[in-house]
């Protein structure tokens, strides 16, 4: 599953997995982490029965289960022994494929110039490669090295030609995974209309196929872009769509994120009512999940929005509990800042001996 939203983190882009020429498909539970339908399966032998071949075939399959269950030093490894012994035998198609994987492994870790090279070295085997999402891949794994390197244009030429193959495979997953990257590089590059443009695309595609933990995702995107522009009844009417299928997914920790986004969207046109329900239906859900940052902040939220009606004494109430769990997290900025909200909203409500005592405490 795509997890995210418009944050730039290291997990908000779509890498692709090896090609499904060397692998059994397996139906994802979303199409948006890591183009993942590929996740699964063997890779077909060579012809060549050889000794370096067979080896370098295990090495390949042994170094894709290991970075499946997430051991990815020892998956690098596997793949630069697999990548020595292709290359001994001259295996030009062998060798992009081990590239890709590096490629996508090194993305993985944050080196992203590692994946830059792995990946202009898996290009540079073109005229060996007959299958065109080796190339596809290459070329994804390559933009989002790049764009996470602050290079958006060479980011934007790659990741087009990524979305170019895609849509010439006629591979609409992969086509949701490119045109979310291409996303990413034109929102970095401020432009959020085009951005919004391309996260329309996905949208259409991703209920084409049903994907609703894809759908899922690319709503919160939309809202988030919408929301970044300033258009918050547009992000709200996102937001809600994109709540609704959380639940029915029971993805109760999206929809709690998500529900902070509604809130806030609320607040910013000023319905401090309709965002104080958000917040406490987010505050539920933290408990629920006993997710206690998001519990932490939920009440923080809640206490703002109750200062906006000027309800101190209920803000107050907020502000007790979230300090309670501030220092359960043993976090230090956190009670700070709450004391700081419970000096002020107990000045307002004209309780000036407890005012002084949370100054004190601070």
């Amino acid at each position: 599953m795509w997890k995210g939203g418009w944050n730039l983190s290291s997990k908000n882009t779509v890498p692709l997995q090896p090609p499904a020429a060397y692998l059994k498909a397996r139906k994802p539970e979303a199409i948006t982490q890591d183009d993942s339908q590929n996740s699964q399966g063997e890779v077909l032998l060579p012809q060549a029965q050889d000794d370096h071949s067979l080896e370098a075939s295990r090495l390949l399959r042994q170094g894709i289960r290991q970075q499946q269950a997430g051991d990815l030093p020892t998956a690098m490894k596997s793949l630069q022994e697999s990548l020595a012994l292709f290359q001994a035998v001259g295996d030009g198609e062998r060798q992009a494929q081990v590239l890709s994987c590096l490629g996508l492994i090194a993305y993985t870790l944050g080196d992203y110039k590692s994946a830059i090279s792995y990946s202009q070295q898996c290009l540079s085997l073109a005229k060996d490669v007959t299958d065109l999402r080796i190339h596809m891949q290459a070329y994804s794994h390559l933009g989002n090295a790049y764009r996470h390197l602050g290079d958006n244009h060479k980011a934007m030429d790659c990741l087009q030609e990524c979305l170019k193959i895609a849509q010439q495979l006629q591979d609409k997953r992969s086509e949701v995974a490119g045109l979310n990257n291409l996303g990413l590089v034109h929102k970095a590059l401020g432009n959020l209309p085009q951005a919004i443009e391309l996260k329309q695309q996905s949208l259409e595609i991703v209920r084409e196929l049903q994907d609703h933990w894809g759908e899922e995702q690319v709503l919160k995107n939309l809202g988030n872009a919408w929301y970044a522009l300033g258009d918050y009844g547009k992000a709200i009417a996102y937001y809600e769509q994109c709540v609704s299928i959380a639940y029915s997914l029971n993805n109760r920790r999206s929809a709690a994120q998500v529900l902070k986004n509604l809130g806030n969207a609320c607040y910013a046109l000023g319905d401090y009512a309709k965002a104080i329900v958000y917040y406490e239906e987010r505050l539920q859900l933290a408990r629920d999940i006993k997710d206690k940052r998001s519990e932490e902040q939920s009440l923080g939220s809640l206490g703002v929005a109750c200062e906006a009606l000027s309800n101190y004494a209920k803000a107050i109430t907020y502000y007790e509990q979230r300090l309670e769990i501030a220092r359960v997290l043993s976090d230090r900025r956190s009670e700070e800042q709450t004391l700081n909200s419970l000096k002020i909203a107990c000045y307002a409500l004209g309780d000036y001996a407890k005012a002084m005592k949370y100054q004190r405490s601070s």
